[in-house]
């Protein structure tokens, strides 16, 4: 019981930590830069210039993000898990809180600097949110719904959509502020990627002896089943074991330590698995 009330008290310090660090970024670099990140996010920014440039009326960024995440929160609660969405919702008032609040700061004005740091800023906080298992909103959990539930990459989806925003952009406020929100947006995704890999998969070829053993460890480990393939080996003619499986990338380094432990001489062949089609077991988010 102690244990989870730390576990739901540090989940709710990071959501925070993020949705302060979503904020000032949004404040200093974002509207500095006036870029159009991808998501809810960038159709909130591009909403509110609207109003503010065509009809001279300034709205509260909490005001419309909340409304564009309606339906998302629906999707969330209905299908992805309820802890999950309610720690999200407290990332997407937090951040719109702070955004509406805090005074803008500009650190610099060259908007390329503007570009790349702050979409590096903007993927770490994304990446802090995901690994307390909460999202920033919008995008995400569209992305997650069918990922987990339909096995759909979502990714030309969100790609067609962020395309749409960013030429709007490009239409009414100049083809440069659009340009530069794609090296933001670029520069954000390489690192989530960096920063979050459990939608990434790692496939393990193991040669060994002890493939009964290995194959219980990853089980543990992973909840991951694995394959074990009769070989030779082709030097010495002598009976091996493979033993194949594929796990999630924030798995893989657990599982060959424990390998390593357990046999010594195994020889482990890890690689990225790009499409995997059949049932692959996700942990469960709440």
């Amino acid at each position: 019981m102690e244990k989870n009330v730390s576990k739901e008290v540090k989940r709710i310090i990071i959501c925070c930590i993020a949705s302060c660090i979503m904020a000032v970024n949004i404040r200093t670099f974002v509207r500095t830069g006036g870029l159009f990140p991808g998501g809810a996010t960038g159709l909130t920014l591009l909403i509110q210039s609207i109003f503010d440039r065509y009809l001279h009326i300034t709205i509260p960024y909490t005001a419309v993000n909340v409304l564009l995440n309606a339906i998302p929160v629906y999707i969330g609660f209905r299908f992805i898990g309820r802890k999950f969405t309610l720690y999200s919702c407290l990332v997407i008032f937090l951040t719109g809180f702070l955004t509406d609040c805090l005074p803008s700061y500009t650190i610099t004005s060259d908007i390329l600097l503007i570009s790349i740091f702050g979409g590096l800023i903007n993927g770490f906080a994304i990446s802090l949110c995901l690994k307390c298992d909460a999202t920033t909103g919008g995008t995400d959990f569209i992305s997650i719904f069918l990922s987990r539930r339909k096995g759909i990459d979502a990714w030309n989806i969100i790609l067609a959509f962020n395309v749409v925003i960013l030429s709007i952009a490009g239409l009414l406020f100049g083809w440069d502020k659009a340009l530069y929100s794609m090296i933001f947006q670029y520069t954000s995704t390489q690192v989530l990627h960096v920063l979050y890999k459990q939608y990434q998969k790692q496939t393990l070829f193991i040669v060994t002896n002890k493939a009964e053993d290995i194959s219980q460890l990853i089980y543990d480990i992973t909840v991951h089943g694995a394959t074990i393939i009769d070989c030779e080996g082709a030097h010495e003619h002598s009976e091996r074991k493979i033993v194949y499986s594929v796990v999630s990338r924030d798995e893989n380094n657990a599982v060959i330590r424990a390998v390593r432990k357990a046999d010594p001489q195994a020889f482990i062949n890890s690689m990225p698995t790009n499409e995997l089609e059949g049932h692959f077991y996700q942990r469960p988010i709440d």
